[in-house]
């Protein structure tokens, strides 16, 4: 005989979880399974360890989506204060960092306790290391059968996430469960994630691994300012990590050193001030002595400042903060935070997250075509698709 509940949520990931509470709040009887050994992997990881949790301006216009109406609903009804609600509730202590992000004062797994109970409070059981074999549609619902038995359920939450960091058991479960319900997908790739480089540049830039400068990232008409990092495998830090979400294959960046200083204006200063000073030391005051370094020679910088004349001057400043670079990928899954696209918004209802074609079947968080920015967006989104699927559930 199969176990019967109300709700079934397969994903005990930060969707998943809040979908559980909200759920067995409002007294229905409610099981998440997941084949990990501990709930919330991605959350212990997160933030270096600490759960970036979420972002205070976290909004639509933070979120890529082929329909980027579709997260209104969901964000306005489970906001960022919501969730710094419970955090505090639970005695959780927080910060702010940069750009508004929230980080916890000690470690991620405050937060997989806090979720962890709020679900025992809401009657919301747990079970892990289940592994599912089948999902099919039957009267009244579904049936699941699972490496522990047979299992029904009137509502099925699919809760899995993406394809991101595969090493910590992420798969593409959700994708194959909305195809067999017939249900479209918009096409998939890593987000989030580090630009590998050809290796002809990546040998010309290799003097340059481990150094951090501020910069503004550019493709078309969008641009981050954050760090950037040079890997020994390309790019890196926070700014290429955002500008990874909107970059494509044979697409060109540009990359702005310092945006926050006029380097032009510096170079004539730097030359009035002592002409018999080279390019690279007048460079080395603002930008780290080894890029100072490599961008002078690169452009053939000899001589004293006082010998560049002011076109040479303005070729160097563009250097700097208008280097155009054509990546030659990413790291992939590996390394992504998230998944870009995935299950197309237009099969669900932005209200509850339920499938507009079968009845009861919910998808919720990272595998949905709505993918957030660095920064806590993306844990926002997942308390927040959880919130309303618990609510409808």
């Amino acid at each position: 005989m199969a176990r019967k509940y109300d709700v079934i949520v397969i994903g005990a990931g930060a969707a998943g979880m809040m979908c559980a509470i909200q759920a067995g709040k409002r007294g229905r009887s409610v099981l998440v399974i997941d084949h990990a050994a501990a709930p919330g992997e991605k959350i212990r990881i997160s933030g270096g360890g600490r759960c970036n949790f979420t972002n205070i301006h976290a909004g639509p216009k933070n979120f890529l989506s082929a329909n980027p109406h579709f997260a209104k609903s969901a964000l306005a009804r489970y906001t960022p204060r919501d969730f710094i609600a419970l955090v505090e509730q639970h005695g959780i202590a927080w910060h702010e960092k940069t750009l508004g992000q929230l980080f916890c004062d000690n470690s991620a797994k405050d937060i997989i306790r806090m979720l962890a109970d709020e679900m025992r409070a809401a009657g919301a059981e747990l079970r892990l290391k289940i592994e599912v074999a089948s999902i099919e549609q039957i009267d009244g619902g579904f049936r699941v059968a699972t490496s522990e038995g047979a299992l029904e359920s009137s509502s099925l939450v699919i809760a899995t996430g993406g394809k991101s960091i595969p090493k910590m058991g992420a798969t593409g479960f959700a994708y194959k469960i909305a195809e067999q319900f017939g249900l479209p997908l918009i096409e998939t790739r890593p987000a989030l994630v580090p630009l590998t480089l050809d290796p002809a540049l990546l040998e010309l830039l290799a003097p340059l691994s481990g150094i951090a400068a501020p910069a503004e990232i550019r493709h078309g008409k969008t641009a981050f300012r954050e760090a950037l990092l040079f890997t020994h495998r390309g790019l890196s830090g926070p700014a290429i990590l955002q500008i990874s979400s909107y970059w494509r294959e044979g697409d060109e960046i540009t990359v702005g050193i310092e945006p926050d200083i006029d380097v032009l204006a510096h170079l004539k200063a730097a030359r009035q001030a002592n002409g018999r000073q080279s390019a690279q030391t007048a460079l080395a005051e603002i930008l780290p002595k080894r890029l100072a370094q490599h961008i002078a020679e690169a452009e053939k910088m000899t001589g004293n400042m006082a010998d560049q004349s002011g076109a040479r001057l303005a070729q160097l400043a563009a250097a700097v903060q208008d280097w155009k670079i054509k990546p030659s990928g990413s790291e992939g899954y590996r390394t992504a935070e998230v998944t870009l696209g995935g299950i197309d918004t237009a099969s669900l209802d932005s209200r509850t997250m339920e499938t507009k074609a079968v009845a009861g079947l919910f998808f919720i968080g990272e595998c949905v075509d709505v993918t957030g920015w660095l920064g806590g967006y993306n844990f926002q989104w997942a308390w927040a698709s959880g919130y309303v699927a618990g609510e409808a559930a």
